[in-house]
């Protein structure tokens, strides 16, 4: 089911002219962007392009942007990293309600805990729990805050293949249950065309691709007709297939 219409014409980020750099090197060059509310973006480009320093702008989490332009985004807005960064001296419900209280957020914890597969693992320890697990325990706590944002900075990158296809299948249909906008960095084409509807390329410090992927999901990575979109990504990251 597509967002409404309305939704999508709403721009939950808005960035225009924002520039970071460090050390005298710039890494975002005048940046302009709109992401709709509700939509699903993913974020391509080569380590050092600048994707994190982007997402922890967007989040909020780096005061030291520059520009004389905007930087409007959401006021709930939850960030999901590569690792799960759960507490090992909390429960695996505890580390779900980091930072909220009380017996509403308790039910908020304990539905989002089943929503990703977890129900019953409440009162597990961070230890016992699988790199999978970990990570469905993470994308729990993003939901227990109800974000109208979700930043999601690699989260599948240190997962086995079969457990990351997994993975793709929930924060898709979480997405489609919940409607946040969500900003995926990734490093893998594959998981950009076949989860976002809408990929950017950051390069040299602007999006130098926008490209809207117009197949309907579920897709899956053997769709030969997802081949044209692979392609002009990988050109754009400068990347050619060797054919022989």
């Amino acid at each position: 089911m597509a967002p409404h219409t309305e939704q999508l014409t709403r721009p939950a980020v808005r960035l225009t002219g924002l520039t970071r750099s460090f050390e005298g090197r710039t890494v975002l060059d005048g940046i302009d962007l709109e992401l709709p509310a509700g939509s699903f973006t993913a974020l391509l480009g080569h380590s050092g392009s600048g994707k994190s320093t982007l997402l922890r702008a967007i989040a909020g989490l780096d005061h030291r942007v520059a520009g004389g332009g905007e930087l409007a985004a959401p006021e709930r807005v939850s960030v999901v990293f590569q690792d799960a960064r759960l507490l090992p001296w909390r429960r695996v419900l505890d580390n779900v309600l980091l930072g909220a209280d009380g017996k509403a957020a308790a039910a908020r914890g304990r539905a989002a805990l089943a929503e990703v597969g977890l129900g019953g693992r409440e009162r597990a320890w961070p230890s016992e729990l699988s790199g999978g697990e970990a990570q469905r325990a993470a994308l729990a706590r993003s939901l227990v805050r109800e974000p109208e944002l979700l930043l999601a900075d690699e989260p599948f990158g240190a997962l086995d293949a079969l457990t990351r296809i997994r993975m793709h299948g929930l924060l898709r249909a979480l997405w489609q249950r919940h409607r946040p906008s969500v900003l995926l960095v990734t490093h893998d084409v594959d998981e950009a065309i076949v989860l976002a509807d809408r990929v950017l390329v950051l390069d040299h410090g602007r999006i130098g691709l926008d490209l809207t992927i117009d197949r309907p999901h579920p897709r899956s990575y053997r769709d030969p007709l997802l081949g044209e979109y692979r392609e002009r990504l990988l050109a754009a990251l400068g990347v050619t297939e060797d054919r022989a």
